[in-house]
C-alpha cells in the first residue's frame, strides 16, 4: 500500500507546526541536577532523571548541562544509542542553533569511521596483550616461589610491575567498552582484570576518567589535574580554586607551596609512589556514601587483589626483600604513570566548565601525543594517540594510528593545535611547564607580578 504525497506533506506541515522553539540562552537556564537539558543536533531533550541512572556517570551530564552536546555525544555513544534519545525528548528546537565548520567535519570523520566499521574491528590485541600479561604474571610467580636469589626476585618484581602496566591499558580498553563485544562482558572484564589483579577499582576509574574526557584539563572541573599540594601545572592553582569534581577547595597553603616549589625536581620520586595513591582513592570510594556501580563487586574484586598480592610478598625470605620487591614494582609502574602526565600536563589548560560547542579545539589544545614507531605501540597501550583517543573514545586502540593522519589533516585545516613529541621530548616539555609554575610558588613576596609575567612568557594557562 503506498502512501499519498498529499497526506505525507500534511503529516510534515503538522509536525513542523507542532515543532517549539528555545534560544540557547533559554537552554542553559536548564543547568541543575534537578532540571537538566541538553541539545542534540538542536532537538533539546530533558535527561534529569536519565542523569540518576547514567552509565557514564551523572558528572559528564551536568557538567555539559544547558548545552548542545551533539558532539561528545557523537563520540561517547555506539549509533544505537540514537534511538533511545526519543523518551527523552521535550518537543522544543534551539532556535538559534549552529554549527562550527570544524564540527562538521569532525562529525562528518566520525561518520566514515563507522561507515568503514572501524569501531568493531578491535584486532587481535587484546588476545596477545592478555597472553603477554599471563606470560609476565606466571614468570613473576615463578621466580617468586622457585628462586633463592636476590636478583631474581627483583626481576619478578619488576615482571609484575610490567604486567600491572599492560593490564592497565586492557582495563582502560574495557572501561571504553572496547575490549569486549558487550558492555555485560567488558564491565566484567573490568573488574577481574582491574580490581583482582591491579587493586585499582574500575568504578572509581570510570568515575574519574569520564570526568577528564569531558572537561580535559579544566582545572577546576578535571580531576586529572587536581594534584595538590604535590602538583600544580599552572598558577591558577595557587588562588585555592574550588574542585567541581571533589565538591571542595584545593587549598594551596603553606605546605602546598613548599612541595610546588619543588615539583619539577621531586615529580620522578612522587611517580615512584603514585600508585599509593591509587590504592587510597579506590578505598576512599568503595567506603564512600557516594553511589559506586557495582558495588560490591567491586569490593570484592579489590579484597581478591589484597589477598593475593601480601600472599605472594610473604613467600619472599625476609622484610628487606619483600619491600625492594613493592618499591621495584611501583618504581616500573611509574613509567605509566608519567606518560599519563606526559599527554596533559604540558598543554593548554583553563578554567571553567566544558563546552560542547567547541569539543574538537578544546580536545586538541589539551591533548599531547607521544610520537613513536608502529613496533612500540605495545608499550604505550595506544594511549601515545592521546588526542584521537579524545575524540574518538570508542575506537578500538588498534586503530588509532590508522586515523591518525586524517586527524592531524583535520586540525591543519581548521588552524588548531595538534602537539605530537617524543618521549623525551614530552619528558623535557612537562617538566619545563612544573619549573615554570614551580618558580612562581616560590615568589612569597610578590607573586602576582611574577605570576603575570611568566603567563605572558609562557603562555600557558
Amino acid at each position: 500500500m503506498t502512501v499519498s504525497p498529499t497526506i505525507s506533506l500534511v503529516e510534515v506541515l503538522g509536525t513542523m507546526a507542532s515543532d517549539k522553539y528555545i534560544t540557547a540562552e533559554e537552554l542553559e537556564k536548564h543547568n541543575k541536577p534537578d532540571d537538566l537539558w541538553i541539545s542534540i543536533q538542536g532537538k533539546v531533550y530533558n535527561v534529569t532523571d536519565w542523569a540518576k541512572i547514567h552509565p557514564g556517570g551523572d558528572v559528564p551530564l551536568l557538567n555539559m548541562a544547558g548545552q548542545d552536546v551533539t558532539d561528545p555525544f557523537i563520540a561517547f555513544h555506539p549509533a544505537t544509542a540514537w534511538k533511545r534519545l526519543d523518551k527523552f525528548y521535550t518537543g522544543y528546537h534551539v532556535k538559534d542553533y549552529q554549527v562550527s565548520e570544524v564540527s562538521k567535519d569532525f562529525r562528518k570523520l566520525a561518520t566514515e569511521l563507522v561507515k568503514a566499521g572501524m569501531f568493531e574491528k578491535k584486532g587481535h590485541q587484546v588476545i596477545y596483550s592478555l597472553c603477554f600479561v599471563s606470560l609476565m604474571l606466571f614468570a613473576c610467580i615463578y621466580g617468586v616461589l622457585r628462586s633463592d636469589s636476590f636478583w631474581v626476585h627483583m626481576l619478578s618484581g619488576a615482571l609484575l610491575g610490567f604486567s600491572w602496566i599492560q593490564v592497565a591499558y586492557l582495563g582502560h580498553d574495557s572501561g571504553h567498552y572496547q575490549m569486549m563485544t558487550t558492555r555485560g562482558w567488558n564491565k566484567s572484564m573490568g573488574i577481574l582484570i582491574g580490581n583482582c589483579v591491579t587493586g585499582i577499582s574500575i568504578a572509581w576509574w570510570k568515575w574519574t576518567h569520564n570526568a577528564h574526557h569531558i572537561a580535559v584539563n579544566s582545572l577546576d572541573h578535571d580531576p586529572d589535574l587536581q594534584h595538590l599540594p604535590m602538583l600544580a601545572v599552572s598558577s591558577h592553582l595557587f588562588k585555592s580554586l574550588t574542585s567541581s569534581f571533589y565538591g571542595r577547595k584545593l587549598t594551596f597553603d603553606r605546605f602546598a607551596r613548599l612541595m610546588v616549589s619543588y615539583q619539577h625536581l621531586s615529580f620522578y620520586p612522587v611517580m615512584c609512589v603514585a600508585r599509593v595513591n591509587l590504592y587510597l582513592q579506590t578505598f576512599l570510594v568503595l567506603l564512600s556514601k557516594r553511589k559506586v556501580p557495582d558495588r560490591a563487586l567491586n569490593i570484592l574484586g579489590t579484597a581478591v587483589f589484597w589477598t593475593w598480592f601480601p600472599l605472594l610478598v610473604s613467600c619472599l625470605p625476609n622484610w628487606p626483600e619483600r619491600i625492594a620487591f613493592v618499591l621495584v614494582s611501583f618504581c616500573v609502574t611509574a613509567i605509566q604513570h608519567i606518560q599519563f602526565c606526559l599527554n596533559h600536563f604540558g598543554a593548554h589548560v583553563y578554567i571553567g566548565p566544558p563546552r560542547g560547542d567547541n569539543w574538537f579545539e578544546k580536545q586538541a589544545s589539551g591533548s599531547i601525543d607521544i610520537s613513536c614507531y608502529p613496533w612500540m605501540d605495545w608499550f604505550y597501550g595506544g594511549l601515545q594517540f592521546q588526542l584521537e583517543h579524545h575524540l574518538f573514545p570508542r575506537l578500538p586502540r588498534v586503530q588509532l594510528r590508522n586515523i591518525s593522519p586524517a586527524v592531524r589533516e583535520l586540525c591543519k585545516k581548521h588552524n588548531v593545535p595538534y602537539m605530537s613529541l617524543s618521549f623525551y621530548e614530552a619528558n623535557v616539555h612537562t617538566i619545563k611547564t612544573l619549573r615554570a609554575a614551580a618558580l612562581q610558588a616560590r615568589d612569597l613576596a610578590n607573586p602576582i607580578p611574577k605570576n603575570m609575567l611568566w603567563e605572558a612568557v609562557n603562555t600557558h594557562g
